[in-house]
C-alpha cells in the first residue's frame, strides 16, 4: 500500500502561482515515481505532470508545458507542481497518484491520494 497526501492548492488570480506537494509513504519502494492529474466539474479525469524518482525525464501534458514545473525531493518522498501563470481553466481537484510501471503512462498510475482543489478566478 501507498498512501499520498496532496497540499497546497486554493484561491488564486488569473496570472498567479501556486505550489502543491505531494507527500508519499508505505511502500513507496514498489513505485517508480508519481505524477499529477486534475478533473475539472464536468470532465474527465486528465495527466498533468509526473516524473521518475530517479533520472532527469519530466512528462508534461501540453496544456501545461512552459508554466508548471514537476520536481521532487527523494529523501522526503515529496513531489512538488509549481504552477505559474495560473488560468481559469486550470481549475480543478488535484489529484497525485504513484506509477507502478517504468514507463510512467497514464494508466499505470494507482494509489490516488484524496486531492487538493485549485481555483484560479478571472
Amino acid at each position: 500500500q501507498v498512501q499520498l497526501v496532496e497540499s497546497g492548492g486554493g484561491l488564486v488570480q488569473t496570472g498567479g502561482s501556486l505550489r502543491l506537494s505531494c507527500a508519499a509513504s508505505g511502500r513507496t519502494f514498489s513505485t517508480f515515481g508519481l505524477g499529477w492529474f486534475r478533473q475539472a466539474p464536468g470532465k474527465e479525469r486528465e495527466f498533468v505532470a509526473a516524473l521518475r524518482w530517479s533520472g532527469t525525464n519530466t512528462y508534461y501534458a501540453d496544456s501545461v508545458k512552459g508554466r508548471f514545473t514537476i520536481t521532487r525531493d527523494s529523501a522526503k518522498n515529496t513531489v512538488y507542481l509549481q504552477m505559474n501563470s495560473l488560468k481559469p481553466e486550470d481549475t480543478a481537484v488535484y489529484y497525485c497518484a504513484a506509477s507502478f510501471a517504468y514507463r510512467m503512462n497514464p494508466a499505470d498510475f494507482r494509489s490516488w491520494g484524496q486531492g487538493t482543489q485549485v481555483t484560479v478566478s478571472s
